[in-house]
This record gives structure tokens, C-alpha cells and sequence, in this order.
């Protein structure tokens, strides 16, 4: 069956990159978004407080997401990202108040692990080689399988995979983080090099791709929540929304790129994460000279990454589950703190700050849960699934998300050759 149109539900990054990859393929694109915007959890928007265009939340790239940088070359954005010339990660242990910047040398070997200046302070070479992660089995949490005494463990293990998986170590699943580290600082610094918006999230990833669809004759529409899928054998017949219902001809199909919990409740049967984790971000009216990092890693404090944009300083708080109920001005306050001493500003009286908590970010990446992701494939023969809680073999990313888009595409694209 040649597939003529495709339905993408979910103007996600996910629902975005399945866009994209079909539009990119001649194939006719509805998208339909529930929400008035692109871009779900990756997206930017005017915040009256701070008087200026702030990022929902902060996402950092690197340069070996391959889907990510294909993505962003296909919507001709590959320059709107920014970041240092290699690979650096600047870290501050606030209990120590030491200072370190962590520097992997370009290539697959390793080099760099031969100069303490470039490893974390208090490391040793052999530190950096823990097969036994690799090695894990899918039910080894990240705690069960390094030694949480080290250093090593403290002031990198245990913050990547904070940031990474939006899950605490003593229960976020081993694999997940093996797979992170093979992808990025397992294939040398290059593949490392952070990247982040040079203006921000939407101006990146949502604006550009909403222009690259519009271009290619792609309809999209706003405020369209799906209500329900209609099923007929082997095929989605009808997708209902709160105008009514849309009838599928036999070359139509659909992309789900829904949530987890929206998308269990639009297809029977499915089994997908139904725990999920918190971030919770502070936004700060400063705005700091270029020469300044892009990013600080904070170790022994509240906040856990501090982002330097345009007009603000951004806080990022992973498996915050610990803070969601705390007022918005306890939390600001707390947060500034780190803030101060992440980028050494003298004392200071807070300025406007804005917190953003997002109480269900993404699925809680433990062994239990990784287990329940679906694959992209249905028992429908013209229904693909989309999002980054489907199973891509990564956690809940940018770069999981946009790879879960393109193979959920690329299912129908097979179908459509056929």
C-alpha cells in the first residue's frame, strides 16, 4: 500500500522530526497539535516576569547526536547552534569550591586521560574504563554497578546520569547510561562537543522545521486535539477530534507522537512508562558578557547545571521530584545561591527570576520501566508510534525523540516502497 498522506498527531519534537522525514520524502503531511505551538518540552515563548524569550527548558546537544544534527541540516538550522570549540565541561564542586574543566582530546583515543588537568580532580586513568557497564544486564541500576565511594562516581557518574536520564543512579537503569556514554564520550571529543541555541529552543528546532513542512505544502494545525482513534482490522479508519471526525482513505496513515499516557489511552492494548520523573528550571533576569561558559556544572548543591543565555542564566534541576512542592520564591531564592557561585557573581539581591516545573517530564528510566517502551511498530498496518518514551535505546532526549520521529516514518516510507 502506498501511503499518499500521513497524519502526524503531536507537534513534539518527535511529531516534528516524522514531519520532516516525509515531507523531506514527497509524502503529503497533516500535523495536528492539541496545543496553540510547536515543539512540546523543547520550546521557547515571551515571559511577561523576565520581559524577554526564555526556553521552557534547558536541553543541551552534542556533536555526535547524529539524528539531532541531521534533523537540524534538513531544516537548514544547523547554525543556530553555538558552543565552545571542542569539547569542555566546566564543573564547580560547591562543597570544595573547587574548579575544574573536564577536556576530552579529539579523537578515539583517549589522550587526555593521561593529563590530570584535564580529568576530574581526584581521578585516576583506570578510573575511566568501568567495563562492567557495559556489560549490564538490563535489570543492573547505574548505582549497582559503579562504586559509588570513588570520586569519579561523585563528580561525574552520578551528575551525568542526573542530567541524562532524569533519574536517580540507585535506580536508573545501567544500559541506558552505557548507551549515552558509547554515543558521546566513548567515540572521542568530537562527538562530545556540547552544543546549545545560539537564541533559543523554538528558533532551533520548532521554527525552522514548521517552515521547512509549510514549504513542502504540509498542513498544519493548531488547537486539533485528538479524542480518539477508530479502528477497522488491520488499519486506523478514523481519527476523531473535537470538531469532529476525520475519515482516513485507504492511502492514508497516522504517526502517533503523543505522550505516553495520551497515547495509551488512544490505542488499545498498548503497554508504555507509567512512571514518570520532574525537572524543574529557574530562570534568572541576568545577562552575562560571551566570554563567560555557556554552561557550569554545579556538584554537592542544589542546582545541578547553569546555563548562560542571551538575557537570562538558566538553572536545571533533573529527578527533582524533591522540589516540585516547594514555593516557586523558596525555590528561586535557593537556587540563586548556586547561581552566584556557578558563574562568581558578587552578592547580590535576587533578581526576577521565573520556576518552571514540569512534574511529568519524562518516564522514570529504570529497568521497569524500560520495559514497557514499545517499539514504533503496531499490529496496524498504517499506524507508526512517535516519542522519546518508545523504545530508541536512549532515555528521554532531544536525540531520542527525534530518532523515534524518523524511524516511525520511515516504517510507513517502507510500506509506501512496497
Amino acid at each position: 500500500m502506498s501511503f499518499a498522506r500521513v497524519h502526524v498527531i503531536g507537534a513534539g519534537m518527535a511529531g516534528l522530526a516524522a514531519a520532516v522525514r516525509l515531507a523531506e520524502a514527497g509524502v503529503g503531511v497533516t500535523l495536528h497539535e492539541s496545543a496553540q505551538g510547536a515543539g512540546g518540552r523543547c520550546r521557547s515563548y515571551y515571559d511577561a516576569t523576565l520581559q524577554c524569550r526564555i526556553d521552557n527548558g534547558n536541553h543541551l546537544l552534542m556533536q555526535g547526536n547524529v539524528a539531532a544534527m541531521r534533523y537540524l541540516a534538513t531544516i537548514g538550522a544547523g547554525a543556530t547552534l553555538t558552543g565552545p570549540r571542542a569539547a569542555e565541561y566546566p564543573f564547580l564542586d560547591l562543597t570544595t569550591g573547587e574548579r575544574w574543566v573536564l577536556r576530552p582530546s579529539e579523537g578515539l583515543i583517549p589522550w587526555w586521560l593521561f593529563d590530570a588537568k584535564r580529568r576530574v580532580p581526584g581521578t585516576r586513568f583506570r578510573d575511566y574504563f568501568p567495563m562492567r557497564l557495559f556489560r549490564a544486564g538490563p535489570d543492573a541500576t547505574v548505582a549497582q554497578i559503579l562504586d559509588e565511594k570513588s570520586a569519579l562516581y561523585r563528580r561525574f557518574w552520578r551528575p551525568l546520569t542526573v542530567a541524562a536520564l532524569n533519574t536517580a543512579p540507585e535506580e536508573a537503569q545501567a544500559k541506558l547510561l552505557a548507551r549515552i556514554v558509547s554515543e558521546s564520550f566513548g567515540r572521542g571529543g568530537a562527538a562530545a562537543r556540547p552544543l546549545v541555541p545560539r537564541a533559543g529552543l523554538s528558533e532551533s528546532l520548532v521554527e525552522p522545521a514548521l517552515a521547512f513542512l509549510a514549504a513542502r505544502g504540509a498542513h498544519i494545525r493548531f488547537t486539533a486535539r485528538a479524542r480518539a482513534l477508530d479502528f477497522s482490522v488491520d488499519r486506523v479508519a478514523a481519527i476523531s477530534f473535537d470538531e469532529g471526525a476525520l475519515t482516513l482513505g485507504a492511502d492514508e496513515a497516522v504517526v502517533l507522537a503523543v505522550t505516553a499516557p495520551v497515547a495509551q489511552r488512544l490505542v488499545p492494548g498498548l503497554d508504555a512508562p507509567q512512571d514518570f520523573r520532574a525537572i524543574v528550571n529557574a530562570h534568572y533576569s541576568v545577562a552575562l558578557p560571551e566570554t563567560a561558559p555557556f554552561f557550569v556544572g554545579l556538584i554537592g548543591g542544589t542546582a545541578e547545571w547553569v546555563f548562560r543565555k542571551r538575557e537570562v542564566l538558566s538553572v536545571t534541576v533533573s529527578a527533582a521530584e524533591r522540589l516540585v512542592d516547594e514555593p516557586a520564591g523558596d525555590l528561586a531564592r535557593r537556587l540563586w545561591r548556586d547561581v552566584e557561585r556557578a558563574y562568581d557573581i558578587a552578592p547580590r539581591d535576587m533578581p526576577p527570576a521565573q520556576i518552571v516545573k514540569e512534574r511529568r517530564a519524562t518516564f522514570a528510566a529504570t529497568p521497569a520501566e524500560a520495559k514497557r517502551r514499545p517499539k514504533q511498530t503496531t499490529r496496524w498496518r498504517n499506524l507508526a508510534l512517535a516519542g522519546d518514551w518508545t523504545e530508541t535505546g536512549l532515555p528521554a532526549t532531544i536525540e531520542g525523540a527525534i530518532r523515534s520521529g524518523f524511524a516511525a516514518a520511515d516504517l510507513l516510507l517502507a510500506a509506501r516502497a512496497r
